[in-house]
């Protein structure tokens, strides 16, 4: 039986996954982009991005395996984009081009309703109004016994997180402080909803965590 999960989750020494001010310039918000630096090089993403090469070591196979075994993906309305309120026509499709690189069915939590988003790849998001249980009631019925991942941004993250629906979590720890934006720890006891760390790996620029919750 699949695990809900998140997976290559990356996060700032002072607790942020996500700059402040996202717009069309700055997906991840302003130096959001800077967390992720461990994760351009490697082979995986260059293949995203349609290039040969990149790095093959420690990052390049925990990059690899936050996608393995994934049936389907859950993420919020602003990490599919930066349309805020009711959707204005059809014309954003997410920031990931003609093919996206989830190749699962996606679900969006949203407060405004949206016909489906069909992409290649086998890429189809949905877009969920009746709350986080639903979409993972769905997207466990898509996974067909596969894992689960949610995508995020950082409130999803916190909001599966405080009902106790994430079994484990792969989190990147970036040497870098942001300073403002949207903080993972904030409201959180990770203790108390008994998550420990039982991995810690160095990458070349950036620690590896492996946190699970005990049952």
């Amino acid at each position: 039986m699949g695990i809900v999960k998140v997976t290559a989750f990356t996060i700032s020494l002072d607790g942020f996954g996500a700059g402040p001010n996202q717009d069309l310039n700055n997906p991840l918000g302003v130096r959001g982009c800077e967390l992720h630096s461990w994760f351009f090089p490697t082979t995986i993403f260059q293949n995203m991005i349609g290039k040969a090469g990149g790095s093959t070591g420690v990052d390049n196979k925990f990059a690899e395996k936050s996608f393995e075994n994934i049936g389907a993906n859950i993420m919020g309305r602003n990490m599919f984009g930066p349309v805020r309120g009711p959707w204005p026509d059809d014309s954003w499709k997410g920031w990931w081009g003609d093919n996206p690189p989830y190749h699962t069915p996606v679900y969006v939590l949203t407060h405004h309703a949206k016909e489906p988003l069909k992409m290649a790849g086998d890429n189809t998001f949905y877009f969920v109004t009746d709350g986080i249980e639903s979409a993972l009631k769905q997207a466990k019925a898509a996974a067909k016994g596969k894992d689960v991942r949610i995508n995020g941004g950082v409130s999803t993250v916190k909001q599966y997180l405080k009902a106790g629906l994430i079994d484990e979590m792969h989190l990147v720890m970036s040497p870098v402080f942001l300073g403002a934006g949207e903080n993972l720890f904030s409201g959180i006891d990770l203790a108390k909803l008994g998550f420990k760390c039982v991995e810690n790996v160095a990458g070349a620029n950036c620690t590896h965590l492996i946190l699970k919750r005990e049952t």
